[in-house]
């Protein structure tokens, strides 16, 4: 053969490949098939690369394992895992409920794109009973969409209530899952049908990758799911599959350690002359405390609290002050993070009063006197200008 022949073929090799601890990242768009039957048989769904290959399968079995899924469906960021698994199970005439304190691109996304392909959307209260929100479901409704803890604001839904009154009027469930993980909240053994995530946020745990993941047990939704992704033509990448299994694996131990610096914060913060109310469920005496305790293992980094009235200028100066917490919107990586929450307040339905400026932490894996000592000078900042 040529030396062009030979250079194209050298290299290539049937031989097993030796075992590591994680999975090989297999870099192509092509897969070669073992026959010319192989080519159309439906039953091999792995016929191109954007499918998935070592890397992103095996982040689908540990995902599946860990939400006690049949299947999951893997999306390249959890915006494209909620409106990917939406588009999955919804069409022109369905009607969907979702909760006011959904994640703010997910409801734009409800907004500008489900309604326009001829979907209903309404938002729901969600101190609102389960008993009402089923009961005001229409025939139409096909799906009710929630976030427990809520975006920003953290209220807990019963959601094992709501799956057991949908599934008997034959309505689906799902749950943005972001700030559970999968791991300290299971949606799927609560009766919730789709249970969806950021692994962008915990999973990945060190803020330099973007995925998304859907998980479902009905074997009908998890085809639904995998399909969605085929027609869409979205795709992950074998090395970023690979460093969300990396962080898959040490997700408990840094669950633990953010959450128990989260509620050492939080008590602290409680008590401080500046705050007016706490919104972190996994506090004694917080609001949902006691559904929290009931459907959840643990606590993570992320809780939001508000401060007594003042201008704008206070709430500002109390975020310039601080230098350990970053400005930032994302979480669930290992650095600590603020954010002021009022103004994406203004497009809810329901405007509850708070008790003053709402403000976000995400405490990460600094130690938390360093961090309560940063935020000690920002309390002190705000109160110059409170006054």
């Amino acid at each position: 053969m040529a030396d062009e022949t030979r250079l194209i073929r050298a290299g290539a090799s049937d031989k097993p490949l030796v075992k590591t601890v994680g999975p090989p990242i297999q870099k192509g768009s092509t897969v070669l098939l073992p026959s010319a039957q192989a080519l159309y048989d439906d039953a091999n769904f792995i016929t191109y690369g954007r499918q998935g290959l070592a890397a992103q399968s095996a982040l689908q079995a540990a995902l599946a394992e860990m939400e006690g899924a049949v299947g999951v469906s893997l999306y390249p960021s959890g915006l494209a895992a909620l409106s990917g698994a939406l588009l999955a199970v919804l069409k022109a005439g369905d009607e969907v409920m979702v909760v006011d304190t959904i994640y703010k691109p997910t409801r734009r996304f409800c907004d500008h794109v489900l309604t326009r392909f001829g979907v209903g959307v309404s938002y729901y209260d969600p101190r609102t009973s389960p008993e009402t929100l089923v009961g005001e479901a229409s025939a139409a409704t096909r799906l009710i969409l929630a976030e427990s803890p809520g975006s920003l604001t953290f209220e807990i839904q019963d959601l094992t209530r709501v799956a057991e009154l949908a599934t008997a009027r034959g309505i689906l469930t799902a749950a943005d899952n972001t700030w559970g993980a999968g791991y300290l909240y299971k949606p799927l053994d609560h009766g919730v049908d789709l249970s969806i995530q950021a692994l962008t946020k915990y999973v990945g745990g060190h803020s330099d990758v973007f995925m998304g993941s859907a998980a479902a047990r009905d074997p009908a939704l998890v085809r639904a799911l995998d399909e969605g992704v085929l027609h869409l033509g979205w795709a992950v990448s074998g090395e970023d599959a690979y460093q969300m299994l990396r962080g898959l694996r040490t997700l408990p131990v840094r669950l633990a350690r953010q959450g128990q610096s989260a509620l050492t914060i939080a008590g602290w913060l409680q008590a401080q002359p500046q705050v007016a109310a706490m919104y972190c469920p996994a506090l004694p005496g917080s609001p949902d405390h006691a559904l929290w305790a009931r459907d959840f293992t643990g606590a993570c980094g992320l809780f939001a609290f508000a401060l007594k009235p003042a201008p704008d200028a206070a709430v500002e100066a109390f975020l310039d002050t601080l230098s350990l917490f970053g400005l930032g919107f994302s979480w669930g990586g290992f650095e600590s993070l603020a954010i002021s929450g009022d103004p994406q307040l203004k497009s809810r339905v329901f405007q509850p009063d708070y008790g003053g400026p709402l403000i976000r932490l995400h405490i990460g894996l600094e130690h938390p006197d360093d961090l309560i000592a940063d935020l000690k000078h920002g309390l002190a900042a705000y109160a110059r200008l409170a006054t």
